[in-house]
């Protein structure tokens, strides 16, 4: 029996528009939503996350790489792939930081990852 709401939702709100939006959709769950929350609640913080953005950037240009969900989505698979290496995960969806403090000790590629769901919010990808 289907729920005849689910009938009529829009088929975009439920599935990514392309694999990269559905990547960087992840680290928004996993790390972005509450890292940029506990960010615009501290200046100290959200400094150390608009360096991260810088670098990314940075990075991003360096590489030939564009700002949009393709460029972005691959330095975050990047930062991850790497952190795996390092025996260093991510948190499942909902279980990442939620202080300030905790994400100013939040490991390096933590705060990296939610400096590219910041970009992506800027650049209006998600």
């Amino acid at each position: 029996m289907t729920n005849e709401f689910l009938a009529f939702a829009p088929i975009s709100a439920l599935v990514p528009a392309s694999p990269a939006t559905g990547l960087l959709d992840e680290m928004m769950a996993r790390v972005g939503v509450d890292g940029i929350v506990a960010a615009l609640a501290d200046p100290g913080l959200l400094a150390l996350v608009d360096q991260h953005a810088a670098a990314v950037r940075d990075a991003l240009e360096s590489a030939g790489r564009d700002g949009d969900a393709d460029g972005l989505a691959g330095y975050a698979r990047a930062i991850v792939a790497g952190a795996r290496r390092m025996s260093r995960g991510l948190p499942e969806p909902g279980l990442a930081p939620t202080t300030p403090a905790d994400w100013k000790a939040a490991d390096w590629h933590l705060l990296r990852l939610v400096a590219i769901c910041m970009i992506a919010e800027e650049n209006e990808i998600l």
